[in-house]
């Protein structure tokens, strides 16, 4: 008798270990197999993000500027920002090649002051505040607003211009093919520019 239950001993431990070993190597399997089911991140389906998803408005005219004949340079106003009383115009002007030959940020407040001179009572409604910035917006390039000389016969050197020397100036006087573009930045700012071959880049003359 005590044979046979020495005999038996080593049946009952395999037995006794099988579940355990059976388990483990489910459970091994199962994890193999849920990590090869996971499909790849999707990123080609992933939303795409516009970097001028806050344009608000865009005004573009071609004119003749840098090059008093041939191709036309390209003046722009793009205004961005979270409404049209809280963002900024980026005014630029592009030469043919696709050069920038002058930038210049305008405020919100720079394209609004002049409401003042239009406005019936104390104050202006948000509506009409947002229509005059677009109404300045869209007729920021009138075709009024460029001329030719850049500079007058009758003009005189005028003092406290930055960046503005009497030689680049003298040479423009001489041009009477250099051409001027005129606008309004603020309530009464009236600024000319033009450029300028003698040195090669845009110039304020007024």
């Amino acid at each position: 008798m005590r044979f046979a239950w020495l005999t038996l001993l080593p049946l009952l431990t395999a037995c006794n270990s099988t579940p355990s070993a059976v388990n483990e190597g489910a459970a091994a399997r199962v994890a193999d197999r849920d990590t090869t089911a996971l499909p790849a991140p999707d990123t080609a389906s992933a939303k795409a993000v516009s970097a001028v998803s806050d344009t608000l408005r865009v005004a573009r005219q071609t004119h003749n500027f840098s090059q008093p004949e041939g191709p036309a340079d390209v003046f722009q106003l793009v205004f961005r920002g979270p409404s049209i009383l809280e963002g900024t115009g980026e005014f630029t002007i592009t030469d043919p090649s696709g050069q920038v030959i002058f930038r210049e940020m305008l405020t919100e407040p720079d394209l609004e002051a002049a409401l003042v001179y239009e406005m019936k009572g104390p104050t202006a409604t948000r509506a009409e505040r947002e229509t005059f910035v677009l109404r300045r917006i869209d007729r920021f390039f009138l075709p009024t607003q460029f001329h030719t000389p850049a500079v007058g016969p009758e003009a005189t050197f005028p003092k406290g211009i930055e960046n503005l020397d009497r030689a680049t100036w003298n040479d423009l006087h001489q041009r009477p093919d250099a051409i001027r573009f005129d606008y309004l930045k603020g309530k009464e700012d009236r600024r000319q520019i033009a450029w300028s071959p003698l040195k090669k880049q845009t110039v304020r003359v007024q």
